[in-house]
């Protein structure tokens, strides 16, 4: 199971966005997948990211860390329930709705768990992943 680090950015949020997938493998981590788009959010990003992390793993699977409570609650509370209420939530629309769908459908095909760590406090991968993450909105490829 592969080992990855997630974030993504926007600034001005919205504005230019960017997400990074880091993969940690013993002491050595890398960044695995950049990606970036003229126009997004923070959350937006954060999504892209955890499905770009799901996607490279693929059937190996992966242990993902990430600061988005967001996304974790989306995947591990939310969106089961919505998906059972074909995708409808009690009180309006479910914003970004493609993301939710696109990653859950991830979320249940391949082997995930996912960790949430707290962002912006020093921690090395996190930060890491932050600052790849900050790289790619401003164009940075690998």
């Amino acid at each position: 199971m592969k080992v990855l680090w997630t974030d993504g950015s926007a600034s001005p949020n919205p504005g230019p966005g960017g997400y990074a997938v880091i993969e940690v493998d013993g002491d050595e981590a890398r960044p695995v997948v950049l990606g970036c788009e003229k126009k997004s959010t923070n959350i937006r990003m954060e999504a892209q990211a955890m499905i770009a992390a799901i996607k490279y793993a693929g059937e190996e699977g992966c242990e993902i860390h990430s600061d988005s409570e967001f996304w974790i609650n989306v995947l591990t509370k939310w969106a089961p329930k919505w998906k059972t209420n074909g995708w409808k939530k009690s009180k309006g629309a479910i914003k970004n709705l493609d993301l939710v769908q696109e990653l859950y459908e991830l979320y249940c095909k391949y082997p995930v768990e996912i960790v949430w760590v707290k962002g912006h406090v020093g921690t090395q991968y996190n930060e890491l992943a932050d600052e790849w993450a900050n790289k790619a909105r401003k164009g940075e490829k690998l």
